[in-house]
């Protein structure tokens, strides 16, 4: 079968950003001669984790393009936000966010504020920017992220609104990025989505999957390693449907093989992956790979089949079982997270009794729970929904208890046990004041003499709890 590679952006197209962004650094530089200080820049992320690995590319840009990273927005000369459409709430939060700097754009009419990301994508979101948040300056979508530079330079030359949401999602590569500090960092294998959930906006505001090529993505590996970074996630929407559109014929199973044998002290993680899409071949190549952790997040959304078919997910509560059976056979230590929506339009309480079974069932160790968020321009949009809201939270709150209860003794399990961390950060208590992650992705407050961030440590658990385990260095 002939396999069509994802569209890449051209090299010159790319030489032109790099040239914009050496436009722009010459007029920050004479903003610095006249000011005394570099122009200075503050952006805000909402949403997923690609959203974050996004912003980090923006930084990037403007790194290089002569700006001071700042924290406050009203000491900014500009104000990035990379938006999320996911759920309502992030998108209101998003534009509040934006409103409230009316008054700021008054006091200093010369400072750019700028909106990107997933909620700009939407079709009706341009207009409505246009129209009530006369402050904002300027617009780009997921596809036009790569010409940030270019845009930015417009504005700065005299173009008072800079809206773009064109593009058909190219990948670009080689443009600048400035990663977080800290031992963990992101490395995007994909874009886009192909699933068409019926409650899910992605694919319309990402596109289609696009996949990276792996001696790309390799490369940024070995570049990951090498500046020290020790903890590394592997992000796309659906990572077990990499490959499918590259012609070299390699799937997730075997990119994490390559990725594997990269030198170096890490661990890699990956999400989301996708039930209708994880293989036993997937669960056998985690427990082969040494570097990979033993960690999977694998959302099930609802335990119905019947709302699982009005959700379009692709998969039954039997087969999800059936992946987890085996996943805990090949890896007895590996721990489970997982995604639930709540309040489904059409869920029933036998639905949601099913969807509590399950959780019970399989004893997860981490949940993230939501309740619905209606989207506009997705086909649940349109589904009737006659369940009162009241009676969602009552589930809700149901839900959370009911994962409590499977927690509790799961954590227990860990008392006195001895466990490899990656210490990354500091705790609220002095008792033990560095905070850690197992390799499971579980909280660890610990103590011991030679602890440092950003470091690898064997630390013995001596006081487990609900959401923390408490440890003392070896």
């Amino acid at each position: 079968m002939n396999v069509k590679a994802p569209t890449a952006v051209p090299q010159d197209q790319i030489d032109r950003q790099l040239d914009y962004i050496e436009r722009v650094a010459a007029l920050s530089r004479d903003f610095a001669q006249k000011n005394g200080h570099r122009p200075r820049a503050y952006t805000q992320t909402f949403g997923c984790q690609q959203n974050e690995a996004d912003t980090e590319r923006l930084a990037g840009m403007l790194d290089e393009m002569g700006y001071e990273k700042v924290d406050r927005p009203e000491t900014a000369d500009v104000l990035l936000y990379n938006t999320c459409a996911v759920r309502a709430h992030a998108e209101d939060r998003a534009l509040g966010n934006i409103g409230a700097l009316a008054h700021l754009k008054k006091e200093r009419p010369d400072i750019t504020i700028g909106l990107c990301g997933c909620m700009v994508q939407q079709d009706h979101i341009p207009d409505k920017i246009r129209r009530s948040y006369p402050q904002v300056n300027l617009l780009f979508g997921t596809h036009a992220l790569w010409r940030f530079p270019e845009l930015l330079y417009r504005r700065l030359t005299g173009e008072k609104r800079v809206f773009d949401t064109s593009g058909t999602g190219e990948i670009a590569e080689g443009l600048p990025v400035r990663r977080e500090k800290g031992p963990r960092a992101w490395l995007s294998i994909m874009y886009g989505c192909n699933n068409f959930c019926t409650y899910c906006i992605v694919p319309y505001v990402r596109g289609r999957e696009r996949s990276r090529h792996a001696a790309d993505i390799e490369g940024e590996l070995r570049e990951l390693v090498a500046l020290g970074y020790k903890d590394i996630t592997l992000l796309g929407q659906n990572v077990n449907s990499y490959g499918k559109d590259l012609p070299e014929g390699i799937d997730f199973s075997e990119l994490l093989e390559r990725l594997n044998r990269v030198e170096g002290d890490f661990l890699l993680r990956f999400m989301t992956s996708h039930p209708k899409d994880a293989s036993k071949k997937l669960f056998d190549t985690m427990a082969a790979c040494n570097k990979v952790a033993k960690q999977l997040h694998l959302p099930f959304q609802s335990g119905s089949d019947a709302i699982l078919k009005r959700m379009n997910r692709g998969y039954t509560a039997a087969h999800y079982r059936e992946l987890i059976a085996y996943a805990r056979a090949k890896m007895p230590e590996i721990t489970l997270s997982s995604d639930i929506i709540v309040g489904f339009p059409g869920e029933t309480e036998d639905d949601f009794g099913q969807t509590l079974a399950l959780v019970q069932d399989i004893g997860f160790d981490m949940l993230y729970t939501f309740l619905y968020s209606k989207r506009s321009g997705t086909p649940a949009a349109s589904y009737a929904d006659d369940t009162p809201q009241e009676e969602k939270k009552a589930r809700f709150a149901r839900l959370l208890q009911a994962q409590d209860q499977c927690v509790w003794p799961r954590q227990q399990a860990y008392d006195g046990k001895t466990l490899r961390v990656l210490v990354d950060g500091v705790s609220k208590d002095p008792a033990y004041p560095f905070t850690a992650r197992t390799e499971g992705g579980l909280l660890v407050c610990c103590a011991g003499p030679s602890l440092q961030i950003g470091g690898f440590a064997v630390v013995k658990i001596e006081k487990p709890t609900l959401r923390c385990l408490f440890a003392r260095e070896v």
